[in-house]
């Protein structure tokens, strides 16, 4: 009787007389010698190489499993860069987040009003993503954009922490997002985010910008929002602050940056990256904020940045 051996590559009839030789083209000579190294490479991986010609993948580097640049449906004869330009939605969007990085961690807020134009689609969603314990970030541009790859980079982290035994660190979760991204350059792909996290380093702060572009840095504000919410932490930021006074200082400048910025608002939501991981402080209403900042006596002459309520 037959029997059948199924590899990567087709199926293949053995019969009780099959041989090795049997599987190699007929212009090939088969020599003592080569048999001999066959049967020290008798491991299934090298079974599989030797007879279906099949390569191990790389388990080093980034498996997003999504399609090349060039690989979008798009109408034969397109260029899909030109056809996104011609026929892509125009959708204005805008939102207000922030993080810098002081002695005691890394804060991280941002408002709560996702927009769709002149609509306001939701004015409660949740614009800072956590990636795993001890690193967590900040999104602006197109939501579906930014959930996706923090879903990309969340496998790919812990793929990394499985077959490394430990956290990659915050500088390489930067890189290797940066690097998945800068792939699909011009191909109206919109992710801005801080990347705020605790390695063996420290309290550890970067920007990363979905054409590869990756900076770091003690402040970065994003969004249309952003220029309000840096003139407040210029003028208040210190890295040696205590928790309250950076607390304090994050809610005023996304409150001042609601008032000012139409495509930002809702809530602010504030979260604090320590040594133990990170921890969602507050999410507090943004007209409440910015009345009670103002209101506060002698506010403006200082800068208009006192402690908020929670």
């Amino acid at each position: 009787m037959k029997r059948q051996l199924t590899c990567l590559s087709g199926q293949f009839w053995l019969w009780p007389s099959f041989s090795v030789a049997s599987l190699l083209p007929h212009q090939t000579p088969v020599t003592n010698s080569w048999l001999a190294s066959s049967k020290l490479h008798s491991a299934p991986g090298m079974a599989l190489q030797d007879v279906c010609k099949w390569q191990s993948p790389d388990t080093q580097g980034p498996s997003p499993h999504l399609p090349q640049a060039g690989g979008w449906a798009v109408p034969r004869g397109c260029d899909p860069q030109t056809f996104l330009q011609i026929h892509g939605p125009r959708l204005a969007h805008g939102t207000t987040t922030l993080a810098f990085r002081f002695r005691h961690g890394v804060i991280a807020a941002a408002d709560t009003r996702s927009s769709c134009g002149s609509y306001v689609a939701c004015p409660a969603s949740c614009k800072v993503i956590p990636v795993h314990q001890h690193l967590l970030g900040t999104t602006s541009g197109t939501s579906a954009d930014c959930a996706t790859w923090y879903r990309v980079l969340q496998r790919e982290l812990r793929l990394r922490e499985l077959r490394e035994g430990q956290l990659p660190s915050v500088a390489s979760a930067a890189k290797l997002l940066s690097a998945m991204m800068s792939r699909y350059r011009g191909l109206d792909l919109c992710v801005a985010t801080a990347l705020c996290g605790w390695d063996r380093s420290g309290p550890m702060l970067f920007y990363v910008y979905s054409d590869g572009t990756r900076l770091q840095g003690d402040i970065f504000s994003v969004g249309s929002g952003s220029p309000y919410a840096y003139g407040v932490l210029d003028r208040g930021y210190r890295y040696d602050m205590s928790t309250q006074e950076a607390y304090a200082l994050a809610r005023c400048a996304v409150a001042h940056a609601t008032h000012r910025d139409a495509y930002s608002g809702g809530s602010v939501d504030l979260f604090h990256v320590r040594e133990s991981g990170w921890e969602h402080v507050s999410r507090s209403d943004a007209c409440v904020l910015y009345s009670g900042v103002t209101e506060a006596p002698g506010a403006r002459a200082r800068g208009g940045c006192q402690p908020c309520p929670s």
